[in-house]
């Protein structure tokens, strides 16, 4: 009996390809799953040649291909392999799909499906990367916007005034340096002094002369002040507004100081001060003095009373000057005075580590140690201004030189061994006063 003949497993059948209205993309998926492509292409060859006339013949009527996929067709998962078709028909392929793509009427549906596609951006996306004649036309529209936003604004200059006759000199100040501060008052903007700054360099150049002019005088009463340029004892004019309440930026008023440190340090200074409309004065001592310097005023006041004293009631000169009021070797008055001249500022209750019914309470609650006097404006433009200052400079070098001696002392300063017998002898009599 002849052997059986063995048959050979039988070829599972391949699905045949699904009819549709649309035409297949051409394009390439990125799944996973094998492509759908080829799968109507491997059961016979004449297959390809019948698709292309019927994929001509879908095409014919000017239609184009919206984008959108076809259904899918399900794979068989068995298949491990599947037979790929030549390059030369993917070629064919492409070249009639762009050909077909290409052939329209023109109408208006076809050129809506025409108009370039635009990606949706999501969210935290980054943008894409400029290229350098884009940074470029980027660049050259935001310098036009800026261009727009900042629009300068020019600012007319106002002329100078007339100087009427009268000429500048160092030693007097003219009459347009006055007029000037009467106008920076009234105008306190800095528009207003933008626009009058010639004015201003000009005022400011004549009180810095006159400043120049004043200063070996001053050195020549009191030898302890050395002989500064202007810069260095001239107050600028601009306020610090950053913790005031007064938004003005600009003092009103033209200043200086000397002193044996110039504008800072401290020591006790002559101070000169001129501003229109009858706020001018002539002025010296401490203002606002370190807490060390504060400390050891407050401390000679209670162990040394009798500097203060000589300071102030011995010199009738300084009475007369600056505490006009206050009589004349009376004490309590020329105390009380230069008190309520200093209250600004003062303490409202006793100083620490004082006593309430201390005898010289009023003066140990300051914390200002200044005595002034005003001037009239003509002063300053008088032939013999600077002689009239000077006297009032003369008769304050007495207290300065005893407030410098107390707050930065030197070699003998501190020599006063008479104070605490006599101030002993004071306190005996008036208890006995007291008694009787």
């Amino acid at each position: 009996m002849a052997p059986r003949k063995r048959k050979a497993p039988a070829t599972p059948k391949r699905p045949q390809p699904v009819s549709s209205s649309r035409r297949r993309s051409t394009r390439i998926g990125s799944s996973a799953e094998k492509s759908k492509y080829f799968e109507s292409d491997s059961g016979s060859g004449s297959d390809s040649d019948d698709a292309h006339v019927a994929k001509r013949a879908k095409t014919g009527d000017g239609t184009k291909y919206s984008g959108r996929r076809g259904p899918k067709v399900e794979s068989d998962a068995s298949e491990d392999e599947y037979e790929a078709p030549d390059d030369d028909d993917d070629e064919e392929e492409d070249e009639e799909d762009a050909a077909d793509e290409a052939s329209g009427d023109g109408s208006e549906e076809e050129q809506d499906k025409l108009k370039p596609y635009k990606p949706v951006k999501k969210k935290g996306a980054k943008p894409p990367l400029k290229t350098g004649r884009d940074k470029d036309k980027n660049d050259f529209d935001k310098e036009d916007d800026s261009d727009e936003d900042n629009m300068v604004t020019f600012i007319p200059h106002v002329k100078l005034r007339e100087l009427d006759g009268v000429e500048y000199a160092d030693e007097k100040l003219h009459r347009n340096t006055l007029l000037f501060l009467k106008d920076l008052k009234a105008n306190n903007v800095r528009s207003w002094l933008k626009s009058n700054d010639a004015e201003y360099r000009r005022s400011l150049t004549d009180w810095n002369s006159f400043i120049e002019t004043l200063t070996p005088r001053i050195v020549d009463v009191d030898d302890t002040i050395p002989e500064l340029p202007a810069k260095d004892i001239v107050f600028r004019i601009y306020r610090d507004i950053r913790f005031s309440k007064d938004p003005t930026p600009y003092k009103p008023h033209y200043s200086a100081v000397w002193s044996r440190a110039g504008r800072k340090g401290p020591y006790a200074c002559y101070y000169l001060h001129c501003e229109p409309g009858g706020k001018s004065f002539v002025g010296g001592g401490l203002w606002h003095p370190e807490a060390e310097s504060l400390r050891r005023l407050r401390a000679s006041i209670d162990e040394r009373p009798r500097r203060w004293r000589k300071a102030l009631v011995e010199d009738d000169r300084l009475r007369r000057t600056f505490l006009p009021k206050s009589k004349k070797g009376d004490e309590k008055s020329i105390f009380k005075a230069f008190a309520v001249a200093n209250a600004n500022d003062a303490l409202k209750k006793k100083p620490r580590d004082y006593p309430q019914d201390h005898r010289y309470i009023e003066l140990l609650k300051l914390r200002n140690f200044t005595i002034s006097k005003k001037i009239p404006d003509d002063v300053f433009t008088s032939d013999d201004g600077v002689d009239q200052l000077m006297e009032i400079f003369g008769d304050m070098v007495g207290y300065i030189a005893h407030l410098n001696s107390i707050v930065m002392p030197e070699d003998g300063d501190d020599d006063d061994d008479d104070d605490d017998d006599e101030d002993e002898d004071n306190a005996n009599g008036e208890a006995t006063d007291a008694t009787d």
